[in-house]
């Protein structure tokens, strides 16, 4: 295949040449029936519940990391319905630890219109499931393909890399408009229409792909069953691919951290506001300033108050440099805000606290 064949044109009418596209869906099909992934739970099931929620968990974390996540939740919560009728608290306490809370917070309410709008069944259509709240274009596509076996494409970030290399896909993905047009090429390399048994297997070998052969460095390309017509192997620019030149800038925010014990060693926490980082979880009480954290506390005769080391909590795009500041009162307080509590360790365990906190709070009662 020449270097000619790459997919340079942005245009959303833009197709794959042919030679290209004849026989890409049904050798991943075969390789995917041969080799891919069958042993992860969420795999080798047409249930539309499970196959969501392990959607939602693997955006931007590991199967490894959400395996013991995906039990948990279905002992709890067995069904959509179970999901639907628990409070939003012991669901993000079931989250805590996965990062990104607002998966937690709309999975929570996709789960209630699920089954206020649809009788606790979920859509069979990627079009009406993509009305639901937290399900994105490539989920929904993901769940009717999987489920429902619709002949609609998936784009997650695995995916993009394995076609934007197969085809040589020139356009920059920062771009919305070449989004667009790697949408419509996506769809134009699916299975044939009559194929609608295979659509499950292509769904999963492209995201099989992505995960184990097709690697971001290093891509096993001698064992990928459309090596010999990927263009960015016959070029040797593997890692060239997906093209995205736009970043967002790292930051860095300072937090002073509360750390309020009482007489009986139990915990101060308070709910985070709707929106802003930690949104809607129970946390330490955080300050922009030491003087500020200070000035917030209502100190006795015989209250100790002492500052810990501080340390650095990394999200994706911020570093954040949490200073704990630990006030151990003499005799029981009262309510030192509006919208906390005093929790003991029992207590707080059970809560949706965001992963440092919960690390702290386990280091200092360790």
């Amino acid at each position: 295949m020449s270097k000619a064949a790459v997919v340079q044109a942005p245009q959303d009418q833009a197709a794959p040449p042919s030679s290209l596209s004849a026989d890409f869906a049904p050798r991943v099909v075969r390789w995917q029936r041969s080799h891919g992934r069958s042993e992860l739970p969420w795999q080798n099931t047409r249930d539309p519940y499970r196959v969501w929620l392990s959607e939602v968990m693997l955006q931007q974390t590991q199967v490894s990391t959400v395996l013991g996540y995906f039990d948990r939740f279905l002992q709890r919560f067995p069904s959509v319905a179970d999901l639907a009728s628990a409070h939003e608290d012991e669901v993000l306490g079931l989250w805590s630890g996965l990062g990104y809370y607002s998966r937690a917070r709309n999975m929570h309410r996709c789960a209630q219109e699920v089954v206020a709008r649809f009788g606790g069944e979920f859509p069979r259509t990627a079009a009406q499931l993509e009305t639901l709240p937290g399900i994105g274009r490539s989920t929904a596509a993901a769940i009717a393909s999987f489920c429902f076996g619709e002949r609609v494409a998936i784009l997650d970030g695995n995916v993009k890399r394995v076609l934007t290399r197969f085809l040589g896909f020139e356009g920059d993905l920062a771009s919305s408009a070449n989004e667009r047009a790697l949408w419509n090429l996506a769809t134009q390399l699916l299975p044939a229409a009559d194929s609608g048994e295979d659509m499950p297997a292509y769904t999963q070998g492209l995201m099989d792909l992505g995960a184990t052969v097709c690697m971001p460095r290093k891509p096993s390309c001698l064992i990928c069953p459309v090596g010999t017509d990927c263009q960015a192997q016959l070029r040797s620019e593997q890692e060239r691919f997906p093209v995205k030149t736009r970043k967002l800038r790292r930051t860095s925010q300072s937090i002073w951290m509360l750390v309020a014990r009482d007489a009986q060693g139990r915990v101060w926490l308070e709910k985070r506001p709707a929106s802003g980082i930690w949104a809607g979880l129970y946390c330490l009480p955080c300050f922009d300033n030491r003087d500020a954290l200070g000035a917030s506390i209502p100190m006795s005769a015989g209250d100790a108050l002492d500052d810990a080391p501080p340390f650095v909590h990394v999200l994706t795009h911020k570093d954040l440099h949490l200073h704990p500041v630990i006030w151990k009162a003499s005799s029981n307080k009262s309510q030192l805000s509006a919208g906390g509590a005093w929790f003991d360790e029992a207590a707080w365990q059970g809560l949706g606290l965001p992963a440092p906190v919960r690390k702290l709070l386990t280091e200092l009662n360790a």
